[in-house]
């Protein structure tokens, strides 16, 4: 049978590139790792990897181990996270996982009341995007997390049990003083000679507007590339262009914008924010409540009072 600490220094030297990082990473010398690297070659009784004049390449039968190293080093992590958990509920630990706008919007108001009724419990809060939680979740990293998805790439994931929390519907950002607040509701199809601000770095968001223009018959024009949605905002109010949002995202509207609601028959998709943790670790207590707490503040943010409140007097003026 493969020795495990040689399979796992395997998988870091083909990830790094170098035996002598891979030994870094794992507390040994470079002599140890090489010499740990020929055992292993023994008892596979063929060669793994390929010494270069700078660094190591695998060989095919070392990138196939190497990845199979990669599914046992994930489990050995699930596993230290396991134990990890008994632990951490003596002291009363709790580990999520959220993303930008959840992080801004829906988990602050959670926090608070579970803090408030829960006083003992330490929580600890992971920030990532949607693969890093994902991976978190896996790994035992965090217990739950926040996660969302859209009707073209649903979270298809048996090895995570998951919890419709509310519907994030997405709107139209236009600068306060724009003549499209006149109107009852709006057309993506009215709006193809406008310029519009997008979500930089292959954002969601970006593919989302891609998604409903074409869908809708054009391809929008981009004028500016922002990086989060308060600069978005900004780009919006100075009349830069509009732009499309989950309104999840527009908690914190500014003054000088307002936010419009599509159609119902627009092409404008709605993504869902969803609860996730492992299906194979069963919820603790401190998780369970915090499920249920998240669960009624979801509520609140689909409640018609704050819709509206969001959308912020589309008619006024």
């Amino acid at each position: 049978m493969l020795n495990v600490r040689r399979l796992l220094l395997l998988t870091e030297a083909t990830e790094r590139g170098s035996l002598t990082a891979a030994a870094e990473a794992l507390g040994m010398t470079t002599s140890a790792a090489s010499q740990q690297m020929s055992l292993l070659e023994q008892e596979a009784g063929q060669p793994l990897i390929e010494r270069l004049p700078r660094g190591i390449r695998p060989t095919p039968a070392g990138a196939a181990l190497a990845e199979r190293g990669q599914a046992i080093r994930r489990e050995l992590r699930a596993a230290q996270a396991d134990l990890d958990s008994f632990t951490a509920l003596d002291q009363g630990t709790l580990r999520l996982g959220s993303f930008p706008t959840a992080s801004a919007s829906l988990l602050p108001l959670a926090l608070t009341r579970f803090r408030r009724r829960h006083t003992g419990i330490r929580i600890e809060v992971r920030a990532g995007v949607l693969a890093e939680l994902r991976e978190m979740l896996h790994t035992g990293e965090v217990e739950q997390g926040l996660l969302w998805d859209y009707e073209w790439n649903r979270l298809d994931d048996p090895a995570l049990t998951l919890t419709h929390l509310l519907d994030d519907p997405t709107v139209l950002v236009v600068p306060a003083d724009s003549p499209l607040r006149s109107h009852p509701s709006v057309r993506l199809s009215d709006l193809a000679d406008q310029e519009w601000i997008i979500r930089a770095d292959n954002h969601p968001v970006a593919d989302v507007l891609r998604r409903s223009c074409r869908q809708a018959g054009f391809e929008p024009r981009i004028a500016y590339s922002s990086h989060d949605y308060q600069e978005a905002q900004a780009m919006v109010a100075a009349g830069l262009g509009i732009a499309l949002a989950p309104r999840l995202a527009l908690t914190s509207r500014r003054s000088d914008v307002r936010l419009l609601p599509f159609a119902s028959d627009v092409p404008a998709p709605t993504r869902r924010i969803l609860l996730a943790r492992a299906t194979a670790r069963p919820a603790t207590p401190p998780a369970q409540a915090m499920a249920r707490v998240l669960r009624t503040v979801a509520q609140r943010f689909t409640a018609p009072g704050l819709h509206r409140a969001q959308l912020g007097a589309v008619r006024r003026g």
